[in-house]
């Protein structure tokens, strides 16, 4: 469906005091208490935030990722790092939008309209102290003690020498009590100040629950003038007085961990046999308070002829070499077999598909990001492997990594 189809539905005279983001927190409300699935996001340099609401669970489309073309519908994606029953691929259709750019009208689909009488209603709601956010009814995750981690690193730093493999990602949770009044919603706002150039996000679904995070990863961009984007981004270093991106000075195992990630994009850009890309980089760019080697890749889709060569390399580059490892069959056999818990959906990723108009898509990698539970939060961070990994230093990046969305618990 596209955006110029839907109705623009203005809010009651009784809002007419309420700011943008008291009235997301309204239709937020109403969402969750009838049951609905929600995403808020706010993209890297945006001025504002937008949600998105589905008329329910049943209407969200599952299995393969989404089209990034124009006549694909328009919705927001979260996928998990790898499909299951209990971690189902999801495409929440965008239902009911509200851009908190501009804040006095609400946007209803076709399919949506028998919603607009109760969106009115949310909209004249008195304000709820506490909203009802949807948790996960998986089991808590196991959570890897230093040693265990420790152990992992060791385990796969040696799967590397024996060539069974040539990187990969190993990751682990962590579980953190949440303060008595702690709000997803303001914990949101309070990232999206934090990480400018982060995409900032909160996605709530019936029965596989509530996510916060702000990732620093591009996975797959098309943009409005026909441009296709995506990123290898890995290595990882605190940003400090003295290492900024302009002293950093990058070991070689980092170098070498980055240079993994860039080459699996070529790679992925040789299946389809397409020569016509522009690499930037690896340059060192800021992510929060931590430092990253990143290199860009653009393919102008105007002057190539692959018309669906976002929605192709989205299906071969997920789950990423950044994230997974490489050969990805046996970085994921290796992950399967060793690392000890279900990622559900970190690592995964998620964004808007033909929100802010038809053709332009935003993907991410959820990193840094945390699942929220009834009275705790679950945090996931990972570290890139390769031969010359310290289990010391490993398990200090991935402290670091978790502090980036952690910090709104404190």
């Amino acid at each position: 469906m596209r955006i110029g189809d839907y109705r623009q539905l203005k809010w009651p005279a009784a809002a007419a005091g309420l700011t943008a983001q008291a009235r997301l927190s309204h239709l937020a409300a109403g969402a969750l208490r009838t049951g609905r699935p929600l995403a808020i996001w706010r993209e890297p340099g945006a001025a504002q935030a937008r949600l998105l609401v589905a008329r329910s669970l049943e209407a969200t489309y599952t299995g393969l990722p989404p089209a990034l073309d124009a006549q694909a519908p328009a919705g927001f994606a979260f996928f998990p790092f790898r499909e299951s029953d209990l971690n189902p691929a999801l495409f929440l259709p965008a239902d009911v939008l509200f851009d908190m750019a501009q804040p006095d009208v609400v946007t209803v689909a076709p399919a949506a309209r028998e919603l607009v009488p109760a969106l009115t209603a949310w909209l004249a709601a008195e304000p709820l102290e506490h909203l009802a956010w949807h948790y996960g009814t998986q089991a808590v995750p196991h959570t890897a003690t230093e040693a265990e981690y420790k152990e992992l690193v060791r385990i796969g730093v040696e799967a590397i020498e024996k060539k069974e493999v040539v990187k990969v990602v190993s990751s682990r949770a962590a579980r953190r009590s949440l303060p008595a009044d702690f709000d997803p919603l303001a914990a949101f706002f309070e990232l999206e100040q934090k990480y400018a150039q982060g995409f900032v996000s909160l996605v709530s679904v019936p029965g596989v629950g509530t996510w916060l995070g702000a990732t620093p990863e591009v996975l797959a961009e098309v943009t409005a003038d026909g441009t296709f984007h995506t990123m290898a981004l890995a290595a990882t270093q605190p940003l400090t007085a003295e290492f900024t991106p302009r002293t950093a000075i990058w070991r070689q195992k980092e170098i070498e961990e980055q240079a993994l990630v860039a080459r699996y994009i070529v790679n992925c850009f040789k299946q389809l046999r397409l020569r016509e890309y522009h690499e930037t980089g690896p340059r060192t760019v800021v992510a929060g308070q931590l430092l990253h080697l990143r290199t860009d890749f653009e393919v102008n889709l105007n002057h190539v002829p692959f018309p669906s060569l976002g929605t192709d390399m989205l299906r071969l580059l997920h789950p990423t070499s950044a994230v997974g490892g490489m050969p990805k069959a046996a970085a994921m056999h290796f992950l399967q077999k060793h690392e000890g818990y279900d990622r559900a959906y970190y690592s995964g990723f998620l964004g808007p598909v033909n929100v802010a108009a038809p053709g332009v898509a935003r993907l991410y990698v959820n990193l840094r990001c945390l699942q929220v539970r009834a009275n705790e939060a679950i945090l996931y961070a990972g570290t890139g492997l390769t031969v010359d990994s310290d289990p010391e230093r490993e398990w200090q990046e991935t402290e670091m990594k978790m502090h980036t969305v952690g910090a709104v618990l404190q």
